[in-house]
């Protein structure tokens, strides 16, 4: 499946990896040798994951210069450069710890709205206002979260895995900030809506257009 032309929600339901970050990543290189059978595998996740963090990077640069400067659209930057900030760290770490399994890091694309372009075309978020933007920016978190647990059961090295453990969580935390925001400004919603961020409980978590 090509990840240049399809969007995360749809790798989901195929098992492609969505999103990495930080916290374990430090360790790996002190846990891996070049003889490990198990680099070759992990290397592949990885390399995925990091096309979605240049994803990620891309999203909320393109996304916050189509905002406006309500009270609103102010908040949602906000919220916008605080995620991007993360994704940014996840991005370094992930280029880096990929380099020292010897592998090359895949190069971030001078765009990627085809990427997007599903999610709009679902009712998953838009770019035309202020709050359907925070509703895109939502449903990639989301998947990022759901993505990120499916790939990391296919993760053979322990320090890695904790990895995807800990920063699956932190796109979930991702999520949860954005729903609060909505909370704050009058939507009526649960800011936790279900107990698990997986694929059978997305339809809870998205905010449809």
């Amino acid at each position: 499946m090509n990840r240049q032309t399809n969007s995360r929600r749809e790798l989901i339901k195929t098992g492609m990896f969505g999103a990495a970050g930080l916290t374990a990543f430090a360790v790996v290189p002190n846990v891996l040798s070049a003889q490990n059978t198990n680099t070759a595998n992990d290397l592949k996740i990885l390399n995925g994951a990091l096309f979605y963090e240049h994803q990620a990077i891309w999203a909320y640069s393109f996304a916050a210069g189509k905002l406006s400067q309500s009270a609103v659209g102010k908040a949602v930057l906000e919220i916008a450069l605080a995620n991007q900030a993360d994704h940014k760290a996840h991005r370094d770490v992930l280029s880096k710890v990929i380099k020292d399994l010897g592998g090359t890091p895949v190069t971030a694309q001078a765009d990627y709205l085809a990427t997007v372009t599903p999610y709009i075309k679902n009712g998953d978020g838009n770019l035309d206002t202020d709050v359907n933007i925070a509703k895109l920016a939502l449903a990639l978190e989301v998947d990022a979260a759901i993505a990120y647990g499916q790939e990391a059961a296919k993760l053979k090295t322990p320090a890695i895995i904790t990895a995807a453990a800990s920063i699956g969580s932190t796109e979930a935390s991702h999520a949860t900030v954005i729903r609060s925001a909505f909370k704050s400004l009058g939507v009526d919603i649960k800011v936790i809506p279900a107990a698990f961020v997986s694929a059978d409980t997305r339809k809870n978590w998205i905010i449809k257009v």
